[in-house]
Formats: structure tokens, C-alpha cells, sequence
């Protein structure tokens, strides 16, 4: 096998490809006409879903059922190959656009740093798109989506023109620097394009958090498909979808235990397995959970007050203590506002989660993220995801291919935290709204004093969390990421070396 370029032959084949690349605008351009393609030709993908959803729903119940397992710790794996990776130190260009993604992608800087040092070769330099948590890990950021993602997604239109100058300065990057692997974060809306004109520019790309495509409008895997050469997937049924869709995807386990891991938090729940499982005192306390997004919080946490209030006016309740841990203090003015407003009693805490979490009975939150925080403590869990109109009650029941949306019950495979979405008429006083309250007050107070039901759901946590595998996510995706680099240089260069 030949040696790989020397660094001089490579910034002059640089120079040459990028003089052959697509302008950045026009790449954007066009990247733009296909996602727009996509959305003219929605209904008809709809349509044609419609037909199959059935068959689609059985495929990933299937797949439900399934449990890969993740790849093997580092030590445990073929060592990096210093021929095609460590001439030189690796350029490498991270993505991250939402504050949750840039703890992750600094992770994994950490982890692609150990990687390649380890095997002996010379520190990446790291240039990517993100804020100050990966500025401190010593990446140089060309831009940060996650100063516009804090505002929230909404007024797609408005904010069009901000993403479209992110992805322009990432394009002029890829056609002048040529990094040699771009690993996005999470965060397909932004990503899947992003790839997209990484692979315009030949570079690879390893996408760490495979998207939830499973979930609804199962299609878009196609483009993605197209998009990225290795999926790093999170949740251990994924691999199967995937691998039924011909996206090339492994297991590397949840980064989130590897976050929990480092502050302490009980990863076997052992120490919440022992909590007193008779019917709570009416002093609870009840975690109240209401999101971290301001457009989040005002949507669902006055429903959640009320409902509160309710509890707190019962007798058997009166006393009920409830705590709100929120680390976010760009929020409190928020949070308090709607305290003022409503009669119930709540305590805004403004230390850590996990310490609110460990002295909790039982938590009413938002779906997202921290229901899997939440699982090493064991909580019963009453969950809502609050959607906007009835347009998105019409996707739920059409579109949505899983049975349930919370992270625990589809790692469980079946509803072990009951689960309820909902529209805004939740706040009316007839129809709908009555009945959801009704529902939610029910599943609330058998999770507060319901001892039968506490065992089964504590059972339920038990099984999910056996399920997610265990910590090191970051670790077995850095190598992954670099291993399908080094795989991709060694077919180049023996087709360097082939006959013409």
C-alpha cells in the first residue's frame, strides 16, 4: 500500500478540489431547492404512506422487540490505523445546535481527542459550528446555532435566512479547509443538510444520535440515507430500522449515562429500588417538570399548575409537596410569572435536578430528555406532550408509527409512565379538556399512592434501563467515527493503487 499524500501534496490537491467545488452559494442553493422539493412532494409521500402505515406500524413493533448491543469499549476493538489517520493531526468539523447537542458534541470532542492521542497520533483540530462548551474544548466555532435554537424553532420563515448564512460559512469551510470527517450532533433539521453539502465536498460524515425517523413520517430516512455514512445510534432498536432502510448505523449507547456517570447519579437505580414503596404522605414531594425551552414552558406549565392546584385542594392531598428544579435562570422570571398566577403551591428549586429527583415520589413532566434523567431514581412518572392544534392531532393519529412517544415506555416496550398529548383545548372547560384532566388527576394520584402500580411501574424502569446498556456512548462513538474515516482512506488508496 502506498503511503498516504504528505501534507504539502495534500493542501495542493486541496487547493485543486476546492477550486473544482461548487461556490458555497450555490451549493447552499441547491440544497435548498431539494428541501423544499421534499416539502412540494409531502402529500404525496403521505398519501403513499397511508396506503402501507399498517404494514409500517408492525415493522417497527418488530423492531421494538429488538436489542442491539453496543459496541465494544475501545481497548476491546481493532486498534486505529496510524497509516491512513496519523500523518498528520485530523481536522475535524463538529455540529452542535441546541444546548443539549453541544454537551454531547463537547464530549465527544474530549473523546476524539483521547482517541487519537491514544493510539498515538497527533491532536485533532477541531473547527464546527457551536457555542461556549465547545470554545472551552478548544474548537473553533464559525458560528452557533444554538444562540437562535434558545428562542425556539418556531417562525421557520423568519429565521430561514439565519441557518441558510450558518450553512453558507460551513460550505466555504468545507471547500477551503477540507476537514477530513464532519460529526454532527443530534439535531437533524439543521444536520441532514449539513451532510448533505459535506459529501458535495467528498467529506465523511459519522452523525452521532441517529434521528427519530422511526417515529413519524418514516420517509425522510431516504435523504438521510444519502446524507451520512455512519449513523451513531442511541437507543437499541434503532439499528434494526435502520438496517431495514440500508442506513449503515451502530449502537454505541446513550450519552446521556455517561453524563449521569459523571455527576454521581445512581446508574442501576439500586439506591431507588430500596425507596419506601407504600402510598406517599400527602408531603410528596411531586417533581414538577415543565421543559427548558421558554416556548415550552409557557405552554404547558399553567395546565400543569392547575392540575396541581387540584391535588393540593383534595383532602387526601392538601399537604402535597411540589418542587420545580430548573437550572435555567434566563427562565425564572417566566416560571414565576405563572406561579403569581395560579393557587398552586410550588417551589421553585434552583440547585441540581438529580438532588431534587432523589427525594422525589413521583414526577409530572414534559416529554423529552429528562424522562431518561429521571430513570435512575425510579420516579412513577405521569408524562404530556402538549401539541399546539388539531392539525397535529391529525399527524399523531395518522403519521405517528409508534405506540407510545416517552423514551422509557418505547425502551420497555409497553407504557410503563402513562402518557397523554394533547391539544390546547385542554384548557377548555367541556369536551376534550375535561376529560384530560380527568385522566391525568387519575394517573396522577396512582402514582402518588398507589402501591400495587408504584411496583409494577418501578418494574417497568427496571427493564428500560436494562436496555439502554452502559455508559461510554461518547468513548465507543469517537472510535466508530474514526474507524469508518480510516476504512474510507484505505479504499481510497488501494483504488490509488489499482490498475487503470
Amino acid at each position: 500500500m502506498k503511503s498516504p499524500l504528505t501534507e504539502n501534496e495534500e493542501h495542493a490537491e486541496i487547493g485543486c478540489r476546492a477550486r473544482r467545488g461548487l461556490p458555497p452559494g450555490l451549493a447552499v442553493g441547491l440544497e435548498l431547492v431539494r428541501a423544499l422539493g421534499g416539502v412540494a412532494i409531502a402529500p404525496l409521500r403521505t398519501a403513499c404512506y397511508l396506503l402501507v402505515r399498517k404494514r409500517k406500524e408492525a415493522d417497527i413493533r418488530c423492531d421494538l422487540a429488538t436489542t442491539a448491543p453496543a459496541l465494544a469499549d475501545p481497548e476491546q476493538l481493532p486498534k486505529l490505523d496510524s497509516i491512513t489517520l496519523g500523518g498528520r493531526p485530523l481536522r475535524i468539523f463538529i455540529a452542535a445546535a441546541e444546548h443539549s447537542g453541544e454537551i454531547h458534541a463537547a464530549n465527544l470532542v474530549d473523546a476524539l481527542r483521547k482517541a487519537a492521542l491514544d493510539a498515538g497520533f497527533l491532536a485533532p483540530v477541531f473547527v464546527g459550528l457551536g457555542g461556549t462548551a465547545l470554545e472551552e474544548r478548544g474548537m473553533t466555532s464559525i458560528g452557533n446555532p444554538g444562540e437562535r435554537a434558545a428562542m425556539g424553532f418556531d417562525g421557520a420563515l423568519s429565521t430561514l435566512p439565519y441557518y441558510l448564512g450558518l450553512l453558507r460559512d460551513a460550505a466555504q469551510h468545507f471547500r477551503e479547509a477540507r476537514p477530513d470527517i464532519l460529526i454532527p450532533v443530534d439535531s437533524p433539521a439543521l444536520h441532514v443538510p449539513l451532510a448533505h453539502l459535506a459529501k458535495r465536498y467528498g467529506i465523511p460524515v459519522a452523525h452521532f444520535v441517529t434521528p427519530q425517523y422511526w417515529g413519524w413520517a418514516p420517509w425522510r430516512v431516504k435523504g438521510y440515507r444519502n446524507a451520512v455514512d455512519l449513523g451513531l445510534s442511541i437507543l437499541p432498536f434503532e439499528p434494526s430500522w435502520y438496517a431495514r432502510h440500508g442506513v449503515n448505523s451502530k449502537h454505541v449507547g446513550h450519552p446521556l449515562l455517561d453524563e449521569l456517570n459523571e455527576i454521581g447519579a445512581p446508574l442501576s437505580g439500586h439506591a431507588a429500588r430500596t425507596k419506601e414503596l407504600e402510598p406517599a404522605t400527602p408531603k410528596g414531594p411531586l417533581i414538577l417538570l415543565p421543559g427548558s425551552r421558554e416556548g415550552v414552558v409557557r405552554r404547558n406549565l399553567p395546565w400543569m399548575l392547575d392540575r396541581v392546584a387540584e391535588l393540593q385542594a383534595s383532602e387526601k392531598f392538601r399537604n402535597l409537596e411540589v418542587v420545580l428544579p430548573h437550572s435555567r435562570r434566563d427562565l425564572d422570571a417566566v416560571i414565576e410569572e405563572q406561579f403569581a398566577k395560579s393557587k398552586a403551591r410550588v417551589r421553585l428549586a434552583k440547585g441540581g435536578l438529580h438532588k431534587e429527583l432523589s427525594k422525589g415520589t413521583c414526577a409530572l413532566a414534559v416529554s423529552g430528555t429528562v424522562i431518561l434523567d429521571i430513570l435512575p431514581h425510579r420516579l412513577p412518572t405521569v408524562v404530556l406532550y402538549r401539541l399546539k392544534n388539531n392539525r397535529g392531532i391529525w399527524l399523531r393519529d395518522h403519521l405517528f408509527s409508534v405506540p407510545w412517544f416517552t423514551s422509557v415506555n418505547l425502551l420497555a416496550n409497553r407504557e410503563v409512565h402513562p402518557e397523554f398529548a394533547f391539544t390546547d383545548h385542554g384548557d377548555n372547560d367541556k369536551g376534550e379538556g375535561v376529560a384530560m384532566r380527568d385522566k391525568v388527576a387519575l394517573a396522577l394520584s396512582r402514582a402518588l399512592g398507589d402501591t400495587e402500580w408504584r411496583k409494577e411501574n418501578l418494574a417497568g424502569q427496571d427493564l428500560a434501563e436494562s436496555r439502554l446498556g452502559p455508559p461510554g456512548a461518547v468513548t465507543r462513538g469517537a472510535h466508530a467515527a474514526l474507524q469508518m474515516l480510516s476504512e474510507k482512506r484505505k479504499t481510497a488508496l488501494l483504488g490509488r493503487e489499482s490498475p487503470k
